[in-house]
């Protein structure tokens, strides 16, 4: 943190420029006034220019003691300096950089969310942890003071620009799931729609479904020579993009012939609308559709779980009274309805999750406000732990548990190695003399 030679506050406004980068050729003004009670304070962004001024955009902040380490001066910074070699550098490393797995690097995070944290340690709203005891008894200008000490310093990188290159690019499932999907053309048909009598189509199903099938395939709960064959040498990685990728399919009927008599089906399954939906279209990720099925398909099914071949004692029950005709026919019915694509969307990228995520940590994870944290260069293990925890809600925010509420844990893993990676901006508060 640096000031300018002049660190005397004088009365009425005091203004502060966070440098996100010199380098930049930009400049964020904090504009923060005494009131009553507290701080006000106006979050500027203006372009830097050495001549000529620029109209400020502004945020108004809320009055708040947390914004108090943003204002503090050389003396604070000294001070926390002392507290933090004292009671955080055993955990949290020499000047803010860890060096153990888990715990966060401090260095170049920002000041009011570092002050605000410190303090839900110390109420014991972040849980029992070392952190607790680290902070029980500090006072509350202490932890301002070591909140402004990490926050002037500069922040860490990537271990090196040759490791970020070597990290692993990001695969696309859907691209993925085509490529491993290519084995089962042959018989399951172009894009997942049937041409061979007595074999599925794989479209219009829930990847959940799908994935369980192939598992019982793999497994043995399933039987076919031909499938276990073929499934017993895919991973279950590929099965979930083999699975997403037919699900993302346009959907449409088998292209094989149907014989039975389709009202009378259409009477008869009646009592199947409860598992597999309305016109055939599953409502239950773990019940499969059959509109558009291959109707020989779904007649061997009927028959296998009518039999005892398919374990299902609901299935069971619900064929065991089907004589020839009446299985023809619910699989005529059935066929010749037209299919619908389960509720799933293509998942995002890594980029495309921190283009949310950058509103309000700022492009690249380097945050401009100094009340929401860093992301860019923490570690990779850390950032991981934090986006589990507001997952499950053992830290709380409900702007974060909005967020990483739909992640999954491939989504946070990818996220937390894109931001590990990012290059780390420091941020620098300059007081500027008021005119």
């Amino acid at each position: 943190m640096k000031d300018s030679n002049d660190t005397t506050p004088r009365k009425g406004s005091i203004t502060r420029t966070l440098a996100v980068n010199p380098r930049s050729r930009r400049r964020f003004t904090l504009a923060t006034s005494v009131v009553a009670g507290g701080i006000l304070g106006i979050l500027s962004w203006v372009p830097y220019s050495p001549s000529a001024a620029a109209q400020p955009a502004t945020i108004q902040l809320e009055s708040s003691d947390d914004l108090r380490a943003v204002l503090a001066n050389a003396d604070d910074v000294a001070e926390g300096k002392s507290l933090a070699d004292s009671s955080c550098a055993s955990c949290h490393g020499a000047n803010g950089v860890s060096t153990t797995p888990g715990v966060p690097h401090l260095a170049g995070q920002r000041p009011a969310y570092l002050y605000r944290e410190l303090k839900a340690y110390q109420s014991g709203a972040r849980g029992e942890s070392a952190m607790n005891n680290a902070v029980k008894f500090l006072s509350d200008a202490a932890l301002v003071k070591v909140a402004a000490y990490f926050a002037s310093l500069d922040p860490t990188q990537p271990q090196s620009t040759s490791e970020a290159k070597s990290a692993p690019a990001e695969v696309d499932p859907v691209e993925a799931g085509k490529a491993a999907a290519a084995v089962c053309a042959g018989c399951h048909g172009e894009a997942g729609v049937s041409t061979t009598p007595g074999t599925p189509s794989l479209v219009g199903l829930d990847p959940k479904y799908l994935v369980a099938a192939m598992q019982a395939y793999k497994g043995g709960q399933r039987k076919s020579d031909v499938m276990t064959g073929i499934i017993s040498a895919v991973a279950d990685a590929d099965m979930n993009n083999i699975a997403l990728y037919y699900a993302l399919q346009k959907p449409s009927r088998a292209q094989t012939p149907a014989a039975g008599d389709k009202a009378a089906g259409k009477a008869a399954a009646a009592p199947c609308a409860a598992c597999h939906g309305d016109q055939g279209v599953s409502g239950n990720p773990a019940t499969p559709s059959l509109a558009g099925q291959d109707a020989e398909y779904i007649a061997n099914a009927l028959l296998a779980y009518k039999g005892g071949a398919r374990e299902d004692e609901t299935m069971k029950g619900q064929a065991a009274p089907l004589g020839d005709s009446a299985i023809k026919a619910l699989a005529a019915y059935y066929a010749s309805l037209e299919p619908q694509a389960p509720n799933v969307r293509k998942p995002l990228s890594a980029a495309e999750w921190a283009q949310r995520c950058d509103r309000c940590h700022g492009t690249n994870g380097n945050s401009s406000d100094p009340r929401f944290p860093a992301l860019a260069g923490q570690r990779v293990e850390y950032l991981a732990k934090a986006l589990h925890a507001y997952r499950t809600g053992a830290r709380t925010s409900p702007e974060m548990a909005a967020m990483s509420g739909v992640l999954t844990k491939e989504d946070v893993a990818s996220l937390a190695e894109y931001y590990a990676r990012q290059k780390a901006r420091a941020v620098v508060y300059v007081v500027v003399r008021p005119k």
